[in-house]
């Protein structure tokens, strides 16, 4: 099970990006699901499509509609690489990729978790001259963190296993943008790669286990805490 240098950068790479793409998008998921959980509004079956949108959608296509929206010679691609922002390419296009592909699964789990809340609760804090944002982050959001636990690391284990977008987006380039799926792809592909594949696909495995078992023990606590 020992990893060269590239299988390490790979395996290191998709983590950075799993990380940075749940601390970027978890709060508009919050945001978002709440919206969903506790509004009602014109065009909110709309929203709410459009979210969910890229799980139904091959993540080719997706990835296509971030090249004409982010690229390098895209009108707004080129306007955020003037300012020293750069998606195409880069690792930080993975990270948008991830996000735009876990970012439904995130908005679903906390969603869910906040419609488990006792409305009672919320109109009772109400009646006692609470705000809405005051509700939200001394009721709401305390009892919602189950959900909260469970969609961030929903969308950690979704952008660890993304691939389709990715590729199309940024490549499958070493060192740069070669996350552990596109170097065990890339493995795949290669004569003499089969042991290589194999040890990232025994990582892959590892790494995906221990998040589900990290977030069913936060999970635990979390929802032991709310009952006392």
């Amino acid at each position: 099970m020992h990893l060269s240098a590239e299988e390490l950068n790979a395996v290191a790479l998709s983590i950075k990006v799993g990380v940075w793409s749940v601390a970027v998008g978890l709060i508009p998921a919050i945001g978002l699901a709440h919206l969903l959980a506790r509004r009602s509004f014109r065009g909110k079956s709309i929203l709410d499509a459009l979210i969910h949108l890229p799980l139904v959608l091959p993540p080719v296509v997706t990835g296509y509609l971030l090249i004409i929206t982010l690229g390098r010679y895209t009108p707004l691609g080129s306007l955020l690489q003037s300012i020293g922002i750069k998606f195409a390419f880069n690792w930080k296009g993975a990270v948008v990729a991830s996000l735009i592909m876990s970012l439904p699964l995130m908005v679903r789990a906390i969603r869910i978790s906040i419609e488990a809340v006792d409305r009672r609760l919320e109109d009772a804090a109400r009646t006692l001259g609470a705000g809405s944002f005051r509700i939200f982050m001394t009721i709401t959001l305390p009892l919602s963190v189950p959900g909260i636990i469970s969609g961030s690391i929903l969308g950690f284990a979704r952008s660890l296993g993304e691939f389709g977008a990715t590729v199309t987006f940024v490549a499958n380039i070493p060192g740069e943008t070669q996350t552990l799926p596109l170097a065990l792809y890339s493995y795949t592909q290669m004569p003499g790669g089969e042991m290589m594949a194999a040890r990232l696909c025994v990582v892959s495995i590892a790494i995906a286990v221990a998040a589900l078992a990290v977030s069913e023990i936060f999970a635990k606590r979390a929802a032991t805490r709310i009952k006392r």
